[in-house]
């Protein structure tokens, strides 16, 4: 037989299904897991949008092939969305695209616009599909360290400098996974700027942008000109806990939206029909639900970073998304991410995803997901607390062994 395959060879192991593995084995044994690690919705998708759906399943002229495109409703519904959120004015048919999850449409736009040995340039650490996205379609990544937005546009000029060739395309992604920063309509500006000025598209997924606990997120989409060479994904996922439904979209760039389109239509007919109703029905119906999603996480985010802070372990309280962002604590400063969170699997009981799961710069760092209510999470920070307690007991012990 004949080696592994050329694009298998090119993804490492899955960090985080070293995670997942071994959360399955502890839950075989009968172990209570809380688990902070999948960026998982756990509330219901809103009662509206479920019974639209049903309804519409049970018409019986529903169930063939959809549209790749998306159905003409949705894709209207999508462009009133913006309109209304961030006063920006889309066209639904050179504009819009409906995809199957900001992932799926993220991956496909990769498959779209690039040719072998392009190279990208991508935050570090970020989601992974950013990087690998780009690299199964044959480009290569330069990661740029993002400790900050800013920092990262300044990354991004320092390697657009020692590039060989040119990069063609950035990817922002802001609120952040994993890191959960913010940016403003300021750094769309200096993004847009730049990428014009050095002849870069960009790519920008916006799939957190409304769980938010201050200022509402802005889209780069609203900076003038942002049309002329950027194009943003989104998804109902977060915003309306469908999660499982895979529907998301891509707007922008006419070019960029069109050369989606054509991939999509090799590669897909379209989410089911009624899927694609229902989610008209929740881009359209009452945003009340939006709003009580936005408040559970808020309360989710207070509990954990004060109930965190008193097992001894500061979490930094993020702005946005359905994630905490953390350096080790001082305990474990020592240990690999991967190493930490299995560890605190294992012992605590409790799961993480590891920080070096989204880049090199992410080591040090485990990213915390609000999928549990504020009961489990008291109840994870008092697991944490033992754990500490005895991390350091640990390390005492060490330290009168060896007379340090």
């Amino acid at each position: 037989m004949r080696g592994e395959f050329h694009k298998i060879r090119r993804l490492p192991p899955y960090v985080f299904e070293q995670v997942h593995r071994r959360k399955a084995e502890l839950r075989g044994q009968g172990a209570d897991i809380i688990d902070l690690s999948m960026g998982n919705p756990d509330m219901p998708a809103p009662a509206h949008v479920v019974q639209k759906l049903a309804e519409t399943a049970a018409k019986p002229n529903v169930h063939g092939y959809s549209a790749s495109r998306g159905i003409p409703g949705l894709r209207r519904a999508l462009t009133d969305y913006y309109k209304r959120r961030f006063d920006v004015v889309l066209d639904k048919d050179r504009e819009v695209i409906v995809t199957l999850g900001s992932k799926e449409g993220f991956a496909n736009l990769a498959q779209a616009i690039t040719a072998p040995g392009d190279i990208i340039l991508a935050p570090d650490p970020s989601y992974p599909l950013h990087h690998f996205g780009f690299i199964m379609a044959g480009a290569s990544i330069r990661a740029v360290p993002a400790p900050t937005p800013e920092a990262y546009l300044r990354g991004i000029e320092h390697a657009i400098r020692y590039s060989v060739p040119p990069p063609t395309a950035m990817v922002l992604c802001y609120p952040s996974n994993p890191t959960a920063d913010v940016c403003d309509i300021e750094f769309y500006r200096d993004a847009v700027k730049l990428a014009k000025k050095h002849d870069l598209w960009i790519l920008s997924d916006l799939a957190y942008n409304e769980i938010y606990f201050e200022e509402p997120t802005p889209s780069i989409l609203q900076v003038p000109g942002a049309k002329d060479i950027a194009v943003e994904t989104t998804t109902m996922s977060k915003t309306y806990s469908m999660a499982g439904w895979r529907i998301g979209f891509a707007a922008g760039n006419e070019r960029l939206i069109g050369a989606l389109a054509r991939v999509k239509s090799y590669l897909d007919y379209g989410a089911f029909t009624p899927i694609q109703v229902a989610a008209c029905a929740a881009l359209d119906g009452p945003q009340d639900c939006v709003d009580e999603f936005r408040q559970i996480y808020r309360s989710r985010r207070d509990a954990l970073v004060e109930s965190f802070g008193r097992s001894g372990w500061d979490v930094p309280s993020p702005k946005a998304s359905m994630f905490a962002w953390a350096a080790l604590p001082e305990q474990c400063a020592g240990m690999s991410s991967l190493d930490f969170a299995l560890k605190l699997m294992n012992e605590a009981h409790v799961a993480v995803t590891p920080g070096s799961g989204f880049g090199e710069q992410g080591d040090g760092y485990v990213r915390i997901a609000l999928v549990e209510n504020e009961q489990r999470i008291r109840q994870a920070a008092r697991n944490i607390k033992r754990f500490l307690a005895s991390m350091a007991e640990d390390s005492d012990t060490t330290l009168r062994r060896t007379g340090s």
